[in-house]
């Protein structure tokens, strides 16, 4: 979770070299190759039941089109209000996904963290302004980024009944790379290339190797033991890491909206997962 914190104000810097689409194709190549001597040393086997390829295919969709929201999101805002936005709606999404599908009645704590968890959304996407004001600051490419890691959650939870997590994992970034291959400008990407320095490959390393690579792979290997209602429950302390390493290394002040925002999504989640009922 501290990793994923601070993937934000590294992405934000990566971001800055070149289109969305080149960033996330040359950030899951290297994930992919740094992903191969974790699945060896783990001894995960690199096959799979032949009924996961559609899974994973989709899954591998829904991962590049969540890393390119991720890119483009963090190009036009703040790479803080994006990690407290995204970490904070993502588990709330999740959830109330988990509901529908289930056909579950929400109980009374349920009730109470969905309501709070809209008015946390509503408060980090500062609805009462202008609808210029929500496209500019990249808001609206974090929801979006959030709900579809809400639904990646749900497929990710079943990646063990078609073999190893890891295996699963691994190719998955092989087709989210894959698929941006036909998507790809590649006098971006050749551009991009061209004026990358060290900065840029430290943190697409870092992005791939740490908060990816490791961090991802667990967290995907979490959701298949825990479930993904309660696995995402745990990005709660994502929110906190990525707020002060945004201030720390980029010098972004938290708006007071972000800071509100974020506290009703963390009792929003707290709520949810409160088992006992509020009399």
């Amino acid at each position: 979770m501290f990793m994923w914190g601070l993937s934000w104000p590294s992405g934000k810097v990566a971001a800055a070299y070149g289109d969305p689409i080149s960033i996330v194709l040359i950030r899951y190549a290297v994930v992919f190759l740094s992903s191969l001597p974790i699945v060896f040393f783990m001894k995960a086997p690199l096959t799979m039941n032949k009924k996961g390829l559609l899974p994973l295919i989709g899954a591998g969709l829904l991962l590049s089109i969540y890393t390119f929201l991720f890119f483009y999101g963090l190009k036009n805002g703040l790479a803080g209000a994006g990690g407290v936005l995204v970490t904070t709606m993502n588990p709330i999404m999740a959830y109330g996904i988990g509901l529908v599908i289930n056909r579950n009645k929400p109980s009374r704590n349920e009730t109470i963290g969905l309501i709070l968890g809209v008015l946390a959304g509503a408060t980090l996407l500062k609805v009462w302004g202008s609808t210029d004001e929500l496209f500019s600051s990249g808001n609206l490419y974090f929801l979006l980024a959030a709900f579809v890691w809400a639904v990646l959650s749900r497929i990710t939870s079943k990646a063990s009944t078609y073999g190893s997590s890891m295996t699963f994992s691994l190719w998955m970034y092989l087709a989210t790379a894959l698929i941006m291959l036909p998507l790809v400008d590649y006098s971006s990407l050749k551009e991009t290339l061209v004026i990358a320095d060290g900065y840029f490959w430290w943190n697409i390393f870092f992005s791939a190797v740490f908060a990816t690579s490791l961090a991802t792979t667990y967290y995907f290997y979490a959701t298949t033991t825990l479930g993904p209602e309660k696995a995402s429950s745990f990005i709660f302390l994502v929110p906190v890491s990525a707020a002060v390493s945004s201030w720390f290394f980029l010098g972004e002040a938290l708006q007071i909206h972000t800071i509100i925002g974020g506290v009703l999504g963390i009792a929003a989640v707290y709520m949810i997962n409160r088992k006992k009922e509020i009399v």
